[in-house]
């Protein structure tokens, strides 16, 4: 009995023993998990790279590429001008005083010599009284020796006098006659100054300013003195218009152009070159050309803006190209082309005439190229960009 009894405690107290399966399943688990692991890593790196490639692809601009044309053999070259009339006066005050009373007013058409204001010229009154008193004294006194010269000039034939007392009164004699011809000369001077106490209109045309009114001190003794009135002749006009180096061999005297303003839309008027400067303004590279326009009617305004049309040859090798395309740098006008690697190559190029959706390029590209056309403001050299399959001319 009591053996069996420690037996029996003796396999209770033994410890247990894992299957063998077990053990297996739970490697074989765990390799699973770590399989797991690395596919889920792989996959979001995967992923990760997949989405950062797209968002490189989308980040890469995608461009329309146009044609570069040539330009046809003649056109009409339109440009921006400004008008001005035949000839303009600004009309001051010549005598200082008050304005008495003005008689035309702006828009007023006036002739040569028509009466515009009156100026009241209270010193030059004054100063035209003390002159005719001098005149008088002088004639008195020259009208005095005269006769006495005349007497002396009797005493001496007897020897009476001497030589030298009768020169002295013919001396004094000729004296008060250049007195007397320059106090007529000072009276003629302040009767003249005088005459403009009228203001006049120098030539036919219309009154375009009047800054004075009744009252103003006008005239050289006036603080920040301006023109009284402003007199233009309109019955022809100046067309003044800045003409690319490009053409300026084709500006000659007497060349047609037809010119349209905003004012007066669907109306054209003729107008030809009179001259140009003759020099190219450094500035803006442009010649610049005045035409003239007959006014009769008066339909064009001085001062206005106007669209010219000159109808020239084109430039030799010009091209044209869609206004769309343009890019206008600090370095000047420049178009986009793109290279053989995908990459943008910026070129500049040389205007010549405007023909509204398109202009006409005459240096930096030639017939057959292509340029981008709206072209990214951000755009630059060495920028990426993809080209659709469908450009077009």
């Amino acid at each position: 009995m009591q053996n069996d009894t420690s037996l029996v405690v003796g396999q209770e107290d033994a410890p247990a023993r894992a299957p063998r399966g077990l053990k297996t399943a739970g490697l074989v688990a765990a390799v699973a998990a770590a399989a797991i692991v690395g596919i889920g890593l792989y996959s979001r790196h995967s992923e990760a790279l997949d989405t950062h490639a797209w968002s490189e692809a989308q980040a890469i601009p995608t461009v329309h590429l146009v044609d570069v044309a040539p330009a046809a053999a003649s056109g009409a070259l339109t440009l921006p001008g400004t008008m001005a009339a035949w000839n303009t006066a600004h009309i001051f005050a010549r005598v200082p005083g008050y304005m008495q009373a003005w008689t035309r007013d702006i828009g007023a058409t006036v002739g040569q010599g028509t009466p515009l204001a009156t100026i009241e010229t209270p010193e030059l009154d004054q100063q035209i009284v003390a002159a005719r008193a001098a005149l008088a004294k002088a004639r008195a006194s020259a009208s005095l020796a005269r006769s006495t010269a005349a007497r002396w000039n009797d005493l001496l034939t007897d020897h009476s006098v001497s030589q030298q007392e009768a020169d002295e009164r013919n001396g004094n004699l000729a004296v008060q006659v250049a007195t007397v011809r320059g106090a007529e000369a000072d009276l003629a001077r302040l009767l003249a100054m005088k005459g403009y106490a009228t203001v006049r209109a120098p030539f036919a045309g219309v009154v375009t300013q009047r800054t004075a009114d009744i009252g103003d001190l006008v005239g050289p003794g006036a603080t920040n003195q301006q023109p009284m009135f402003t007199v233009a002749d309109v019955g022809r006009i100046r067309i003044y218009v800045g003409v690319p180096q490009a053409y300026a061999a084709a500006m000659k005297p007497g060349v047609e152009a037809t010119l349209t303003v905003p004012d007066e839309p669907g109306q054209t008027f003729a107008a030809k070159v009179v001259g140009t400067s003759d020099a190219i303004n450094p500035q803006n590279g442009a010649l610049q050309v005045q035409l003239l326009a007959d006014n009769s009617a008066h339909a064009l305004r001085a001062g206005g803006y106007a669209q010219v049309s000159f109808k020239v040859p084109s430039s030799g090798g010009a091209v044209t190209i869609p206004s769309s395309a343009l890019l206008f740098r600090s370095a000047g006008t420049q178009v986009a082309t793109v290279g053989s690697d995908g990459r943008v190559r910026l070129v500049p190029i040389t205007l010549g005439r405007d023909l509204g959706k398109s202009v006409e390029v005459v240096s930096g590209l030639s017939a057959g190229a292509k340029v981008i056309d709206n072209p990214p403001d951000s755009i630059a050299n060495g920028d990426a960009v993809h080209v659709d399959g469908g450009h077009h001319g």
